[in-house]
């Protein structure tokens, strides 16, 4: 086989692995769900007093789900090795071992912004499940944002706050390559709504990202400074 042929047979196995092993994650966050369906089905009881329970039931049990469905996300993603690779440019279409492995470790992280995030975002279970997917997450971090990827390349000590729609990830594609760099935020950093924080940024204490700013790739944002404008300057 020549290595075109080999990338494209690794892809085919990597994208049929990710959707085995998503289906098996969410048939088992689901079990509990059904198995309760079908239990409350053998009540006896009104069909009208069956379906009103029913519908009382919507709300924990798709919390039950939606929990179950983030720690067998975490767990198999760390089971199977599933990671961002640290500090590497790699070519997209060689589809090696390393980019396969970090698109299926974005695959699960998707699926569970899906279906969990809308619940749990800027809560302590989101960041319980951040953890457990590889995140490096200190005490009262708030993360109101569903646009953060690459997990295990991402560093928040105590008291960060990351604003709504805010996108930080290790990752980024240029010209068909794929470059990675964890992203260190020191304390009490926020982050403001909508703004982007590049791969292989690191902030001091107390540092203010302003709402719509863009902090380019590798910046350095000095402890106790105001950053805003895009790229970010500081104000003070």
């Amino acid at each position: 086989m020549t290595a075109t042929s080999h990338g494209r047979a690794r892809f085919l196995w990597a994208a049929l692995s990710v959707v085995f092993v998503e289906t098996i994650i969410t048939g088992l966050a689901l079990a509990p769900a059904v198995l309760f369906i079908h239990w409350q089905s053998t009540w006896p009881l009104s069909t009208w007093l069956r379906l009103a329970l029913a519908s009382l039931a919507f709300v924990p049990v798709y919390l039950a789900c939606a929990c179950s469905l983030m720690l067998y996300s975490a767990l198999a993603t760390k089971a199977l090795g599933w990671r961002t690779p640290a500090n590497v440019e790699l070519p997209l279409g060689d589809f090696s071992w390393p980019v396969l492995n970090w698109g299926r470790y974005l695959m699960t992280i998707h699926v569970v912004r899906i279906f969990a995030g809308p619940a749990f975002r800027s809560t302590t279970i989101w960041n319980w499940y951040m953890r457990l997917n590889g995140a490096r997450v200190g005490r009262n971090v708030w993360v109101n944002s569903l646009s953060l990827m690459d997990h295990n390349l991402l560093e928040f000590a105590d008291g960060v706050v990351i604003g709504s729609d805010a996108h930080v990830s290790g990752h980024v594609v240029e010209r068909g390559i794929l470059k990675t760099a964890a992203v260190r935020l020191d304390r009490n950093t926020l982050v403001g709504i909508g703004s982007v924080v590049g791969i292989g940024v690191e902030s001091g204490a107390d540092v203010q990202v302003g709402a719509l700013s863009v902090v380019p790739k590798f910046a350095k944002l000095e402890a106790g400074g105001v950053y805003v404008g895009v790229p970010v300057v500081r104000l003070q």
